[in-house]
């Protein structure tokens, strides 16, 4: 295969057909591929649209990119990027760079469900040819940028890899390096979402890129990138730049493995932004000579039908699914950057600084937005004249047979390297000297010599500093790997702007104005609030409980006060930490316009959601009337919540859901005049259906204790309501009488039940626990039965006294070869599940134990003492009780029952039969009659 020779790289087909023959012995695929190389630098730089081939966040890119707009000064920029997101570049004047462009979409409609929320980000650095290209178009009169690349629909609309690992890059961006990681907070400023790469160039062949690490003598792709292609690019014309990046790009592009969904993504891209320029250049009537097409090395050595102002038409772009976008700025970082992308740790803040050295070298001046945060305003360059028609020479030759430049070492830069990574290794507890600085300084030059470098590199030099001053232990927090990448720049972050946030964070940045702090800065901020001297700040406090139910934990804290039913606290105390997790704001602004929009729309999709629990939609029942207020919503979700409960099976959710109606209730009885009907329905549906679910509890083996004495305390608590509401008690009697545990603690919990109901009275469950602990095969089961009466106090508090009998009795009756080897299971059994029913349990051992320890010799408990009647004085007093009992025999018959009485009053015209009854109560007859003659 041959070329005609009047072709600017007739000599380098001619070079590398020679190579191939000479290595390969003959003519084969090595020839194609070397020669297929060239064709695709010859197609590219001789299309008539200029295609400018960039990488990702690369200062040579950049650098060439300045000069080329300064020099061409084209009217129209077409650029690799999401269609749909020009809108909001106009906003990056507004930010601080680093910053992201975001797609978001939260209710999706034509993609699977699980993939929700979908998520695509740009970032943008000033380091980068992208921003070059944005800021010269946006700030240039007469320049128009179109952005050409797909929008964010098709990014998953060609997701066909369902299985993918989220946040995986289903526009091929390549995997981690070794050495890549993650270690900050602001590695995860992106998120999960997919992200989209201006200028992705990294081999996809794992062989070749292992073959370029162990032949450069670099540990990863990112130091390989900057020394050869970096750094020698740097001071390159542009026509070097070009030919070069065409040829690294096709070298890439040839080599990727056959991955038959990854190359169909790639050229789909490819021919969705030809087809996209060639609709611009028709419907406007542009010269392509006036163009500049940015775009990735690897998009610009394409061999689809489409490339080119003279391709194909034959490309049919599908339409958008009806998933509605939202689109914002968020901001990034370099680390968030080198995690999304798979980056060597701290290549990008190298960058950075490599592109603030190449400018003050070659005092190229770049492009920066009018106001743009966070650089200085520099005076507009003057007007250049358009360059010439630009006549293809092959550079590219010379470049490859041109020995590397060995650039001289410059000792005053390495030194204060040196110098600083020492100071700063001293600062984080080191115990670094001179003598380390030196030893850095000295094996710095040993690795770049042991490398073929005459002049070391960051990451030569961060090697020696590892080496020198972290030897086997790190101190402090940091690294000397982390120090090393903070020293050279360190981890930027971003920071978006006032008026380029949406509206619901600049209404909460509005509402929370009063405080007077600036929350847009990263970092926590302290913000008290006494709403005692300054009522207004009390709408301060309800937007800080909304962002706390909202938004991620750290972004709002509350240090001192509570917000619960009923109550508000007149201070709070508050760490905010707003400006830290602004992402999290904005993409609060996509689900809404105000903070109680998002609150609603949130609380019905878990209240309406296809697994929702009676006690999660209890919740929000709860958290609607905290933050919102008003009864409308509340009492929708309540109504809601009333036909969960009747549709659960289980008793999973029954502590759960006792413990928010207990509160509820309570809540109503105290600031409504009447309970909302939704409730009245909830007690007595909830009354019914564990009534029903009772005796199944009871049997399963999955129900624990606790769910099955939250449902008793349910329909005990309940009862005196769910009666007036008109429930039936014989539905209650019922389910306990139907109700056979097998497990020991359920069946002293139906005991107490038993005993609530009157079905057993407390003389027959103390015999029985006396049974139970003389019965010797029932004794280390005992702890069971203890922990199933310590959570019958939550549906009979009244039986406290009756447990701590129980408890005392197997202390007092057990030997110690007995109660020491259960006695751990009993206290790990109530620690784990009636923790916080110990404390009633304690307080009334405390009322009935004696307070000092002098006592406890002559101590008797109560349930053993023997009251004895004391002789009945014939007083003046009782006398008149004799006389007024017979005046009165149908309450004399009623004060007999509750007395225990069982025989009806008789009385005669001459005394009662004796003995009397005032005879044998005394002290009620004399307490009944005082009564009697007060009124």
């Amino acid at each position: 295969m041959s070329a005609p020779a009047e072709t600017p790289f007739a000599a380098l087909r001619g070079q590398l057909h020679e190579a191939a023959a000479e290595f390969a012995g003959g003519a084969d695929a090595l020839e194609g591929i070397l020669l297929g190389l060239v064709d695709d630098v010859d197609r590219a730089a001789a299309e008539p649209l200029e295609i400018f081939p960039v990488c990702h966040h690369s200062p040579a890119s950049a650098l060439a990119m300045a000069r080329r707009l300064r020099e061409k000064q084209p009217k129209v920029v077409y650029l690799e990027l999401c269609e749909d997101m020009a809108p909001l570049l106009t906003e990056l004047r507004n930010c601080r760079l680093p910053v992201a462009v975001q797609a978001f979409a939260s209710d999706i409609d034509g993609f699977p469900a699980e993939w929700a929320p979908l998520s695509v980000v740009a970032p943008i650095t000033e380091a980068s040819a992208e921003y070059q290209a944005i800021a010269y178009a946006l700030d240039t009169p007469g320049v128009e940028l179109v952005l050409v690349d797909r929008s964010s629909d098709h990014v998953f609309q060609w997701d066909s890899r369902h299985d993918a690992a989220p946040g995986g890059a289903p526009d091929g961006s390549a995997g981690g390096e070794a050495g890549a990681k993650a270690p900050e907070p602001e590695a995860a400023l992106h998120g999960e979402a997919v992200g989209v790469e201006i200028g992705d160039l990294r081999p996809r062949f794992a062989e070749l890129e292992e073959h370029l690490l162990r032949h450069g003598k670099v540990r990863h792709w990112s130091e390989w990138w900057h020394q050869y292609v970096e750094v020698p690019l740097g001071d390159s014309d542009h026509d070097t730049y070009r030919q070069v990046m065409f040829l690294v790009g096709s070298l890439f592009r040839r080599l990727a493995p056959g991955d038959g969904d990854r190359v169909r993504v790639d050229e789909d891209r490819e021919r969705y932004m030809w087809t996209r320029m060639r609709e611009h250049l028709a419907a406007t009537g542009a010269d392509p000579a006036d163009c500049l097409y940015v775009c990735g090395a690897f998009h610009a050595a394409s061999r689809v039908e489409e490339f080119g102002v003279a391709g194909s038409d034959g490309f049919t772009i599908s339409p958008r699914t009806a998933t509605t976008w939202q689109y914002g700025l968020i901001p990034s970082s370099h680390t968030a950057i080198e995690a999304q992308f798979g980056l060597a740790s701290g290549s990008v803040s190298i960058a950075a600084t490599q592109w603030a050295k190449n400018l003050k070298r070659t005092r190229v001046k770049p492009y920066r937005l009018e106001g743009q945060a966070g650089t200085r305003k520099t005076r507009p360059a003057p007007a250049a004249t358009p360059a010439a028609p630009v006549v293809t020479e092959d550079r590219l030759s010379g470049f490859l047979q041109r020995p590397p430049v060995v650039d001289t070492l410059d000792e005053a830069e390495l030194l204060g390297w040196s110098v600083d990574i020492v100071r700063a290794a001293r600062r984080n507890g080191y115990l670094s000297s001179t003598a380390d600085a030196i030893a850095v300084f000295e094996t710095s030059i040993l690795l770049a010599g042991m490398r073929d470098r005459a002049k070391p590199t960051p990451y030569d030099f961060q090697d020696a500093a590892v080496t020198c001053i972290e030897k086997d232990s790190v101190p402090g927090r940091r690294d000397v790997r982390r120090l090393v990448e903070i020293m050279m720049g360190g981890d930027r972050i971003g920071q978006v702007g006032y008026d380029a946030l949406p509206p619901l964070a600049r209404d909460v940045h509005d509402r929370l104005a009063p405080l007077e702090l600036n929350l847009q800065q990263r970092g926590v901020r302290r913000a008290l609030l006494d709403m005692a001297t300054e009522p207004g700040l009390r709408v301060c406090s309800d937007v800080l409980w909304m962002l706390r139910r909202l938004m991620p934990p750290g972004a709002a804290r509350p240090i001192m006060g509570e917000r619960k039913l009923g109550e508000r606290p007149i201070q709070e105390s508050w760490d905010l930490a707003l400006g830290t997790h602004q992402r999290s704001l904005i993409e609060l602004g996509y689900e809404g316009v105000s903070l109680e929009q998002v609150l609603e729309q949130r609380l019905r999709r878990t209240a309406f959601g296809p697994r929702a629990t009676a006690a999660e939609v209890l919740e929000t029942v709860e958290d609607a009337l905290l933050h919102l207020g008003g009864r409308r919503l509340a009492d929708e979700l309540g109504t809601r919540a009333l036909e969960v409960l009747a549709s659960e099976r289980t008793a999973d959710g029954a502590p759960e859901v006792l413990r928010r109606v207990r509160g509820l209730l309570a809540y109503y009885r105290t600031h409504e005049p009447a309970l909302p009907p939704w409730i009245e329905s909830f007690v007595r549906t909830g009354y019914a259906h564990y009534c029903t679910l009772l005796p199944t509890a009871f049997r399963d083996e999955d129900a624990t204790v606790g769910q099955v004495a939250a449902m008793l305390g349910f329909l005990f608590g309940m009862e005196s309501l769910a009666l007036s509401l008109g429930c039936d008690r014989t539905q209650l009697e019922l389910a306990v009488a139907q109700s056979h545990p097998g497990d020991q603690a359920k069946t002293a919990l139906l005991w107490a039940a038993q005993v609530h109901l009157g079905t057993l009275s407390r003389a027959g469950l103390r015999e029985r626990c006396g049974e139970l602990l003389a019965n010797p095969l029932v004794v280390p089961a005992y702890p069971r039965y203890l922990s199933g009466f310590v959570h019958a106090l939550e549906p009979v508090p009244g039986l406290a006294d009756v447990v701590v009998e129980a408890v005392s009795n197997a202390f007092g009756r057990l030997p110690d070869a007995v109660l020491l080897p259960w006695l751990p299971t009993l206290i790990t059994t109530l620690r784990a599940n009636a923790a916080d029913l110990a404390p009633l349990l304690i307080r009334e051992a405390g009322r009935v134990f004696p307070a000092r320890l002098a006592a406890l010799d002559t101590w008797v408990p109560p349930w053993k003492q023997q009251p004895t009647p004391a002789p009945v004085p014939r007083t003046r007093t009782g006398t008149r009780g004799a006389a007024l009992l017979p005046a009165h025999p149908a309450t004399c018959d009623a004060l007999a029952g509750l007395l225990g009485a069982d025989a009806p009053w008789e009385a005669t015209e001459r005394a009662p039969r004796t003995p009397s009854l005032p005879d044998r109560h005394p002290a009620t007859a004399r307490a009944v009659a005082a009564l009697l003659t007060a009124s």
